[in-house]
């Protein structure tokens, strides 16, 4: 069993130092409780792993060394150490002011501060390190949440063949909120996470989110959550996050739990109880479950003295002044409450500012004849998992605001719009009066799904996913040109007596332009074609969709073939002029141009190139997600209405085309195939047109597909790059042959 390295923020224990003395003790948190849940029900046997993340204080350089040593041997612990200026930045500075504030939609509290941005980078390379420091072949390396967004690709480009998995723990906005952050910091934290082969969220929505913004910034399109980058493929999909449902299940039915629930009920005079806990935060919505809950006791004052809101505030940041406003702001409120209801024998809010105990909070749950859930946002929300896990009574209403990752799951509960103060009474009222068998038909249904889907079920299909991701890369991989397929490549070559040479040009020779006359060929690709093709053993043919006149303007090398849009036009090299492979005729487009025109029309940045035989809808330099929708739609539109003609419908790279049936690169090659008895033919390009001319390569051929797809190429290379690096090398062997016959002793074929 491969070993798993969970790498996170904190680790799950958190150092304190007591002048020379430096003590440990359990990190709290939902992360830390559910992946130790998981940690811990693996047996000896099953899986090793270490969990790497900063020890939660500024440790003396000097003990590093044996606080390393003490964490790895107790805890199966790796620590990042980080100065604490460095992690203040980092923390309270980009994490929790700038990306912590936008992914939960509050933008107007994002702060976009560069020293925050550099602090952030460093630490996500300080991580880097550590994990480096403890790697091994084989590993499973799993990154945590939006602290370390970066890392995944770091890794990647450090240990390109390990398996990295990256779990987002709280939303991902939408792309209108995210392009708020500055363009230099966006598309790093997209590549960042992009390292690595599967990309988790809670929700399938969010999964959309972070796609449509790698669509939209980066230009990456995706089928079904599979993205292709160079020669990986990455995964993304939505793994909703369980808790340890038998363990909440089990406490609640214990004896000293049942004592603590009857106290509370007893504390209250057995009225009604509506619980809430939440940690002390902005995005919880606790400020709009008080004014629901006044709205309550005002529309509703038959309820008044039957009910009391059990409300728990758990501490968190403290030193910071939006948070301390917001502490007084819920006194108040809490307060005027009070004060306005309230009597000698009934107190409406009943308020605990304090972190609760495994053991109280179950009581807590247990108690609760309602639940009231009402963040503004949230990743997950385990808060309403966990109470429901806990009713062993089969009673119990569960109110959560849509809002919630969670909502997608308990579809059970009462759902709400938490800015809603008329909406949040409605549904304290129809818990507080839900009929007892309702509660348990509701109750069971969530808890069954909650059983199942356990915090384990989460680990182990993610795990399991990124297993599956690796044998699909594998799979693509397997036609990757190896290092050994391209010394066998280039000695083929060196040994051929007849060599022919087939290049696609766009995508293949140079890199995608937005418009196609920004493609124009380097001075460095000019001399590599030159000097293959000064030679007279090579045939070198460019087999372009370029129209004659450009590669005419572009190619002026009088040893190379041409073929223009995509077989419709040959020049061979001893020849002055163009010949029409086959005859065609271009009335077509006098009905197809106006349909791309118009489509252009609709979609600033699109345009239609017309050549003599074909006619090209270009976006690439519009916006990728409306492009490729309306790519889509002209495509389908244009394959019905010339079902009737001798005209095919080719999408390609950011362009749509028309042309006449017959015409295709096969045509082209075959021209040359058939003509002479190559021993050595190399063939590449990068889309669907050049899959016509692999289909007719003969076996022995090099064929070669740029980008990663299906294909009836022999190899596949990832980029453009790879392309002129084999024909460098080709160049630099002719080369050496022209110094050999220089020197008077002509050249042979080895024996």
């Amino acid at each position: 069993m491969k070993r798993l390295l969970i790498v996170s923020n904190r680790l799950p224990v958190t150092a304190a130092l007591d002048g020379d003395t430096i003590s440990f003790r359990e990190s709290a948190g939902g992360l830390v409780t559910g992946l130790g849940t998981y940690l811990d029900s693996l047996g000896p046997t099953q899986r090793e792993w270490l969990w790497v993340g900063w020890p939660g204080a500024d440790i003396p350089v000097a003990r590093e060394e044996s606080v390393r040593e003490r964490l790895l041997r107790d805890h199966h612990a790796v620590p990042v150490f980080v100065d604490g200026d460095t992690m203040s930045d980092f923390y309270e500075g980009f994490c929790n002011n700038t990306l912590w504030p936008l992914f939960h939609y509050f933008q107007a509290y994002a702060v976009f501060e560069d020293r925050y941005w550099a602090n952030y980078r460093k630490v996500n390379h300080a991580f880097c390190r550590a994990v480096l420091r403890v790697a091994r072949p084989g590993d499973v390396i799993w990154v945590q949440d939006y602290h370390l967004m970066l890392l995944p690709h770091l890794l990647r480009e450090r240990l390109p063949d390990v398996s990295i998995g990256f779990f987002l723990h709280v939303p991902f906005p939408s792309y209108e909120v995210f392009r708020i952050l500055p363009a230099r910091w966006r598309g790093q934290l997209l590549d960042g996470v992009l390292g690595a082969d599967l990309v988790g969220f809670h929700t399938n929505e969010y999964a959309q989110h972070f796609l449509r913004c790698v669509l939209r910034l980066l230009g990456h399109e995706h089928t079904l959550g599979r993205i292709h980058v160079r020669d990986r493929v990455i995964e993304v999909d939505a793994f909703p996050m369980g808790i340890d449902y038998d363990r909440f299940h089990r406490a609640a039915r214990a004896p000293e739990t049942v004592e603590r629930r009857d106290a509370l009920r007893a504390s209250v005079g057995g009225r009604k109880i509506i619980v809430s806990v939440d940690r002390l935060d902005y995005t919880k919505g606790i400020l709009n479950r008080l004014e629901g809950y006044e709205h309550f006791l005002a529309s509703c004052p038959w309820w008044h003295k039957k009910v009391v809101l059990a409300l728990v505030v758990v501490p968190s940041r403290e030193g910071v002044e939006r948070y301390q406003r917001m502490k007084r702001r819920i006194d108040e409120a809490i307060g005027k409450i009070n004060g306005r209801y309230g009597s000698l024998d009934w107190v409406p809010v009943s308020y605990q500012f304090t972190s609760l105990s495994f053991p109280e909070l179950v009581a807590f749950y247990a108690a609760g004849d309602v639940a009231l859930v009402t963040p503004l946002r949230d990743g997950m929300n385990l808060v309403a998992k966990e109470y429901v896990a806990s009713r062993v009574d089969d009673r119990g209403v569960l109110i959560l605001s849509e809002l919630a990752g969670a909502s997608r799951e308990l579809g059970e509960a009462v759902t709400i719009s938490p800015t809603t103060r008329e909406e949040v009474a409605q549904a304290l009222e129809t818990a507080l009066e839900m009929p007892v068998d309702e509660q348990a038909m509701r109750i069971r249904v969530m808890q069954e799904r909650l059983r199942k889907f356990d915090v384990r079920r989460w680990a182990d299909d993610f795990l399991d996913r990124i297993a599956g991701v690796r044998e699909e890369q594998r799979r693509y991989s397997s036609g990757i040109m190896s290092g050994e397929s391209r010394t066998a490549l280039i000695e083929h070559y060196r040994t051929a007596r007849k060599r022919l040479l087939l290049l696609d040009y766009d995508g293949t020779l140079v890199p995608f332009a937005p418009s196609p006359e920004a493609a124009q060929p380097s001075p460095g690709v000019i001399g590599t074609l030159s000097r293959i093709s000064r030679r007279g053993r090579a045939d070198l043919v460019l087999v372009s969709g370029r129209p004659r006149d450009v590669l005419d303007r572009w190619f002026a090398i009088p040893e190379i073939n041409l073929v223009a849009e995509h077989g419709a036009w040959l020049k061979r090299s001893d020849a002055q002029d163009w010949r029409m492979m086959r005859p065609v005729r271009g009335e077509w487009k006098q009905s197809i141009l106006p349909v791309m025109r118009a489509a252009a029309d609709r979609l600033p940045g699109a345009f239609v190139e017309e050549k003599e035989y074909s006619l090209v809808w270009h976006y690439r330099r519009c916006d990728p997600e409306p492009g490729s929708m309306r790519a889509k739609e002209l495509a389908d539109g244009l394959v019905q209405l010339t079902a009737n003609m001798d005209l095919v419908v080719v999408p390609g790279h950011r362009i749509v085309e028309v042309r006449e049936a017959g015409i295709s690169k096969a045509h082209a090659a075959l021209e040359f195939l058939n003509a002479d008895d190559y021993d050595f033919v190399f063939a590449v390009g990068d889309d669907a047109t050049d899959e016509d001319m692999f289909r007719v390569m003969p076996e022995a051929a090099y064929s070669v597909r740029v980008g990663i797809a299906g294909t009836h190429a022999r190899f596949n290379v990832a980029g453009y790059e790879d392309v002129l690096a084999l024909l460098d090398r080709m160049a630099e062997l002719d080369r050496e042959e022209r110094s050999v016959e220089s020197e008077g002793r002509g050249w042979a074929p080895p024996t």
